[in-house]
């Protein structure tokens, strides 16, 4: 209940402002990051409850968070091919949990032709498993060391650690080439998202102009105005995540324990911005 209900609407319900102003492309992936972050939330509230039954709540939130995730992106990567005989319908989404629609399955109006790969399915997962653990280190790291590190953690999650190599101007030398300025950041560290042997091989400027699908890139020389955003939207999610981290802390241990509508309606979060 907590995870259905507290969870997974909360970049539905604010996304406007995680599409328009912190420029998420409206993708599974920025639905995943915006769910990590409540996740992490409510993590950081039930480690105060008392052993083991912390333990407990956390493994059961997090054992449904990736659960849904698991067969969210079982529907994302599932093959398709148009209904023969017949116009074109949706086919049903069967979500472990409530669907959403700030992302949209490319697929959904067609009859499935299979299973998802295996393959890709497990490849992502790892993926994933890799983004919940670095989203919770890094905002353990904030909560540690302050709200530099925190927002530098928004920065990376949340803003698509855009300008990490400089902003790039109109008059900027990069933007006179005939060819249209691209650029993303590349994660250097490692593991399942970025092969490093890979970036090696290749070299960094050329993994960081390819482009991956994602959405996530610098802004264009001609965008280079919302980076002035940037310092704002970072003061806001952080100012969220203090707030809505005193705010839970508040709430009685017996009273998240009980359970029911009546707790689920205590722990709902705020707005972003207030």
């Amino acid at each position: 209940m907590m995870y259905e209900q507290l969870c997974v609407p909360k970049a539905e319900e604010e996304n406007a402002f995680w599409q328009d102003e912190c420029s998420l492309p409206p993708t599974f992936q920025s639905w995943f990051s915006i769910t990590n972050l409540h996740i992490w939330l409510l993590t950081v509230r039930l480690r105060a409850l008392p052993d083991p039954i912390g333990k407990y709540y956390i493994q059961a939130l997090v054992d449904h968070f990736f659960l849904d995730v698991e067969d969210r992106i079982r529907q994302v990567l599932q093959p398709a091919i148009p209904p023969k005989n017949a116009p074109p319908e949706p086919a049903p989404q069967s979500t472990y949990t409530t669907p959403t629609s700030f992302y949209t399955v490319a697929n959904a109006d067609k009859q499935p032709k299979g299973k998802a790969p295996e393959r890709l399915v497990t490849r992502q997962m790892k993926i994933l498993k890799e983004q919940w653990t670095g989203l919770g280190m890094s905002f353990d790291l904030g909560l540690i060391r302050g709200d530099a590190d925190m927002a530098a953690a928004v920065w990376r999650n949340f803003l698509g650690a855009r300008g990490a190599r400089g902003i790039v101007y109109p008059s900027s030398p990069e933007a006179q080439s005939d060819k249209p300025y691209f650029r993303r950041s590349v994660n250097l560290v490692g593991g399942e998202v970025e092969k490093v042997a890979k970036i090696d091989k290749i070299g960094l400027e050329a993994e960081e102009a390819r482009d991956d699908g994602s959405g996530v890139h610098d802004f264009a020389p001609d965008e280079a105005g919302k980076y002035v955003q940037y310092p704002e939207l970072m003061a806001d999610i952080v100012r969220y995540v203090h707030r809505e981290l005193v705010r839970l802390e508040r709430i009685p241990d017996e009273q998240i324990v009980k359970g029911g509508k009546e707790t689920v309606q205590l722990l709902r979060f705020g707005k972003v911005r207030e």
